[in-house]
């Protein structure tokens, strides 16, 4: 029978769009911030620790067996690199651009998945990829001058944290195999920690926000943490990393959004309809990458 894996599917998708529409407002919180890049993607995960390690060890929650997976251990290492590659990427540049160019995981990741892992995409979701892509960087683009101290910086910025979001994705959906998805969040964030401080300190940057505001959004950022990344490093222990790297494609769309309200960057025409075309390919992704049928069951 396939109508339960068809159910599981569809609520791991769901959980999946939450989180992603979660974690687009990170931009936003990361501007309000008022400390370093680095520092404020070390204070991210210092509150959302001990929140982990508290739902880890709730009643009836999964026990690890033994030492923590290494997957998890590189997955913290990536996350860590990505906090602090992009939190710098939205300092210089705009919000859109930022959030989009550091989105553009889906092609690192379906490869990766393809030369390693031997999962050979369909040719359809290779063609969701290119359409969620370019509708992607229709909304990057689309600007003639993007808002920033150095757009051209934030923006190389970002686009290199795409790499380190792909491993990290990768590394986590690894980890999701023998470990729970909690179990997986707390490692994570607790070998991620020490690498933003030491960034923070080397770059000498602001350590600490400098209103009651900027705890405000650290503390955001910190549930943002779990609530997003956990919905998603859920989801990826039930779906392909290359389809989950598609369907997050709308956090740009959600941040995008926010900095229109918030920050008055109001998108063209040109940027509205790569929205639409991102969120296109999502959806055609979504419906590409599904389970296939069997011909014909067993008796």
């Amino acid at each position: 029978m396939t109508e339960p894996r068809t159910e599981g599917r569809w609520l791991s998708l769901a959980v999946l769009v939450f989180g992603a529409m979660v974690i687009g407002l990170a931009p936003i919180l990361v501007r309000l911030a008022e400390a370093g890049p680095a520092a404020v993607g070390f204070w991210r995960l210092l509150i959302a620790a001990p929140l982990l390690a508290a739902l880890a060890m709730r009643p009836g929650a999964e026990r690890p067996a033994g030492p923590p997976p290494r997957a998890a251990l590189l997955a913290g290492v990536m996350f860590a690199l990505d906090l602090g590659f992009w939190h710098y990427g939205i300092a210089f540049t705009s919000v859109a651009n930022a959030t989009v160019l550091a989105n553009l995981t889906p092609v690192i990741v379906t490869a990766f998945a393809w030369i390693f892992f031997k999962q050979v995409p369909r040719r359809l979701f290779l063609a969701a990829v290119a359409l969620a892509v370019s509708g992607s960087w229709m909304m990057a683009t689309a600007r003639g001058g993007a808002p920033g101290i150095n757009p051209p910086l934030g923006d190389a910025l970002s686009l290199a944290t795409t790499l380190w979001y792909a491993l990290y994705m990768i590394a986590v959906a690894q980890a999701r195999r023998t470990s729970g998805a909690v179990q997986v969040m707390l490692w994570s964030t607790l070998t991620g920690l020490p690498f933003l401080l030491a960034g923070a300190l080397l770059l000498r940057e602001p350590l600490l926000p400098a209103t009651w505001a900027g705890w405000a959004a650290c503390a955001g950022l910190g549930a943002m943490h779990i609530a997003g990344q956990g919905s998603i490093a859920w989801a990826l222990g039930r779906l392909p990393a290359a389809t989950a790297s598609v369907v997050v494609l709308v956090q740009p769309v959600v941040a995008g959004a926010l900095g229109w309200a918030l920050f008055a960057e109001a998108p063209g025409p040109w940027q509205a309809l790569g929205g639409f075309i991102a969120l296109a390919g999502v959806a055609l992704a979504q419906w590409a990458g599904r389970p296939r049928q069997p011909i014909a069951s067993s008796p």
